[in-house]
Formats: C-alpha cells, structure tokens, sequence
C-alpha cells in the first residue's frame, strides 16, 4: 500500500486492518456453515391457528398504543436494470419482431402495464406515434427502447422504488407509495407513521421530489401524518475488490477499486434508526390495495408475536438482574430452549448464559412455502460459541460437497421472503448496537469483471443472514400471497400486480 492508496482508504473511513482482513477473506474464502437441520412447523417454524394470530394481532394494538416508535425500514438502492434485461437483450437482438415467449407476453399484453399510458406519450413525443401503431408498423424496438432509454421513460436505469408498479382509478402508483401505504396500514403509531428509504447516492434527490409529491395525499387519506426520512449506503461499508491472485485490483489510473459491500452494509443504516420496532421489506415486494389486507394482518402477526416474546424476555432478565431461584432459572432456560430456539448442546445453561441469550435484538421472520422461488432458507445452524439456533441462509453458505446438507437444502419446505420485524433495544430502554452482533466470519465471493479486466468482489455478511446471526431469531409461517416480488418485468403482468 502507497502513501496515495492509505489517502485513498481514510477518506472513506475505512481502516487499514480492514483491508488486510479483506484481501486475507479472498485468499482463504469464508468457511461453510454447520447444519442440524432445514428449519419446519414444529421444529423452528411456528404456523398460528386464527385464534392465536387474533391474540397476536391484539397485542400488536397494544403495543403501539403504549407510545411505542414503529420505524418501516425499505430497502430501496436497487437499480431496475436487471428487470429489464430481457428486454435490453431484445433491443439489441438481430431481429426486429418479438420472438421468445418473453417478449411475446410483454408486447401482447402491453396495455395491462400501470406504465402503458407514461409510454405511450414519450412514443408520441419521440416518435410522432403511438405504441398501437408503431406496433402495427413492426417498429416494437422502438416501443422497447422508450421504456428502458433516458430519453424515453428511463426505466432502465431508474431505481425500482420509482417505476409505475399497479394502476388505479385516480392513476398509478410506484412502489414507493405502495409502502407509504402500508407504513399507514400497520406500522402507524400515535398518528404518524415513520418510513425510511435506503436509496442510491444519483438517486436520492429524485426519491425526496417523488415522496413530496405524493406524501400528503396518503396522510389525508389515512388521516395520519408522516415522516420520512432517507439513508445512504455508507463509504465505509464499501469493500476493495481483489484480482484473480488476490492482490488490490487497481483502476487505470492506478487506484484501488472499492466496491458496494451488498445489503448487509444496511446494518450501519439500520443501527441508526432511532426506534423499539423496526418493520423490514423490499422495495418490490408490493400489491394493490385489493391484497393488502392480508398483508397487513400478517404484519400485524408477526409483531404481535415479536412483540409478546419480548415482553417475556424483558421479564426473565429483571428476573435474573435480582437473583433467580433454581426453578426460576429452569423456567427461563425451558423458555429460551422452546420459544427462542436455542439449543445450548454442550453450553453450561446458567445466569450469565441465559443473560447473554435473551439480551439481544429479536426479530420474527414470516418464511412461506417452499415453491421454487430463489432464495434463501430458515435452518438450526450451530453458531460460534456451539449452540444451535435458528438462521437465514443463502446457498453460497452452505457446502454444496455435502449430501446431507443439499438435500436439507433442496427439500426444504420453508423460503426467505424478507418479511422482518426487528426489536432493537434491550430491557432497560437502551438501543443495541448492532454492529456488535454480525457474524463477520460470513461473507460471500463472486467473480466480476471491470473495463475487460476479471475482478473478485467481496460481499459483507448479508443483511438477514450473517448480519443479524446474533440475534434472537424465531420464523412464522405466512401465507404466500404475501409474497409478490417483481424481479422481471413480465412479473407486472401476474394477477397480484393488476
């Protein structure tokens, strides 16, 4: 490392120990993880009948009426460009009509799209015509390339948040106002309901207008007020990125290339929320007003239970902050057993254990059935100090080597929908730093490239994987129809979109 490279690291407040532990990551990757078993209803996964989700959904109510700050958290950086690479293929491709099944479906049902009206006035503006008679005339590239390029709708380069997901009556709405919506609908408290948007440095100024635009017409309509508030990924979380021999990859002009260290860096952004609860879901994962009652009574579950756990976590540690008896101890060790899911296997079961377990951020996960969608997966996975518990994982965590753990993999009946509520301070009312629980020996490789040039990039633990690791986890099963993410863009044309 030279004098410009050390200039180059502290200005993104990064350290040189950080680096060196970085590039050592490249050279020895990141170790599999130790299974005990996929996670399922019975064993990690809780399904509640409809008289306990009415209890959870009551207590949820409560809670909130206590004062409580309820923070919706929305990951929201991601650029569309990958929603969209069919099409920029059909841009580029060397015939003029549309040909795979893909393209088929996007021009045939094209009027069903919340953004049909948006595109047909660039066409009209950039090509003197409709999309009906472009169409007609064979020109479907230049329908195609209005959606994506920056002198059409932009759709192409925009973030997610801002593309016309779903159409109504009085126009359409991104996905942006979808969340604003259901930030109103179960994570209001006090008649005002706080949502936070991670969003991309050449993005934010466009997110502020869009939110201001629409902001008001919500809170008038839900009779609540709102406060919005916006975070960046941090400089600091970015990671260097490697050549194939694991030295410092370096730019043309000689210095280094720092990369984004993927979702798991929000748990800087996360760390500052000033807030008890905090509700966390992509920025795609949106319906129309039609499906949100599911939606919301499932978030409403999901706290309900979170919630309940914690106010008897916070119960056993003043128990133990004044001395428990044996029974007491018993009960509390039965309780973190059971309900948290923590197997002590070869740990002493004793005060400081039971302190250390229950003295931590809580969050509950909804998981849903396993139907083949990409994803990680629940599983009780043994964790640094030997204890089995429950986790998120990713595919790139376990050892594809091992029979026993790709068929826990592959047969497993639960996915990962990131559908969160987190609990973020402990008993005495102060927050956790979060940070301090992220299992850093996790992490994730993978092989881009650069101007030409083959590059390693580094991956920090994710967001709801090896970041929160040490947290109390516990999963609920919830419906499917909560979960309709939009990862093409023919995705639009599901029924749950229109």
């Amino acid at each position: 490392m030279n004098e410009k490279d050390l200039k180059q690291i502290a200005q993104r407040g990064i350290s040189e120990a950080q680096i060196e532990t970085q590039l050592k990551q490249f050279e020895t990757g990141f170790p599999f993880l130790k299974l005990e078993a996929a996670a399922a209803i019975g064993n990690g996964i809780i399904a509640p009948n409809e008289d306990e989700r009415k209890t959870y959904v009551k207590a949820w109510e409560q809670y909130k009426a206590e004062g409580k700050r309820v923070v919706k958290f929305v990951p929201a950086s991601g650029a569309a460009s990958r929603m969209f690479k069919n099409m920029f293929a059909f841009v580029d491709a060397d015939y003029d009509v549309p040909t795979t099944d893909f393209e088929k479906k996007y021009f045939d049902e094209i009027e069903h799209f919340a953004f049909f009206d948006a595109l047909n006035d660039v066409c009209l503006k950039n090509e003197g015509k409709g999309i009906k008679a472009l169409m007609a005339e064979g020109n479907y590239k230049a329908v195609a390339a209005n959606m994506l390029h920056k002198e059409g709708l932009n759709y192409g380069q925009l973030p997610k948040g801002m593309l016309l997901f779903h159409k109504y009556a009085e126009g359409p709405r991104t996905p942006m106002e979808e969340h604003l919506v259901e930030g109103a609908l179960y994570a209001a408290s006090n008649g005002e309901a706080h949502v936070h948007f991670t969003v991309s440095h050449e993005h934010i100024d466009f997110f502020r207008q869009k939110v201001a635009e629409k902001a008001d017409g919500f809170a008038k309509q839900y009779g609540i007020s709102y406060d919005i508030t916006f975070s960046e990924q941090k400089p600091s979380t970015d990671t260097i990125a490697a050549n194939p021999d694991n030295t410092p990859f370096r730019d043309d002009d000689g210095s280094l290339l720092f990369r984004p260290g993927g979702h798991g860096a929000l748990i800087e952004n996360l760390n500052d929320i000033d807030a008890d609860v905090i509700f966390i879901k992509n920025i795609d994962n949106v319906v129309p007003d039609r499906l949100k009652p599911e939606t919301t009574e499932w978030k409403q579950v999901i706290a309900g239970v979170l919630v309940t756990l914690q106010k008897k976590a916070f119960e056993y540690l003043q128990i133990l902050d004044s001395g428990a008896t044996e029974e007491q101890l018993k009960e509390i060790a039965t309780f973190v057993e059971q309900c948290l899911c923590v197997q002590p296997k070869g740990c002493k079961v004793d005060a400081d254990y039971l302190r250390k377990k229950l003295n931590r951020p809580m969050r509950v996960c909804g998981v849903v059935k396993n139907v083949g969608e990409p994803g990680g997966g629940p599983f009780l996975t043994y964790n640094q100090d030997g204890t089995v518990s429950l986790q998120i994982l990713e595919s790139s965590q376990i050892d594809t080597g091992n029979a026993e753990y790709m068929k826990m993999f592959t047969q497993g009946t639960h996915f990962n929908p990131v559908d969160l509520v987190c609990a973020v301070r402990d008993y005495k009312g102060q927050p956790f730093n979060l940070p301090d629980y992220v299992d850093k020996t996790t992490g994730f490789i993978s092989s881009k490239s650069k101007g030409g040039k083959e590059l390693k990039a580094l991956e920090l633990p994710g967001l709801w994987n090896g970041a929160m690791s040490d947290w109390s986890t516990v999963f609920v099963e919830v419906p499917l129809g909560t979960f309709n993410p939009v990862k093409t863009v023919n995705d639009l044309l599901r029924p749950q979109h229109q």
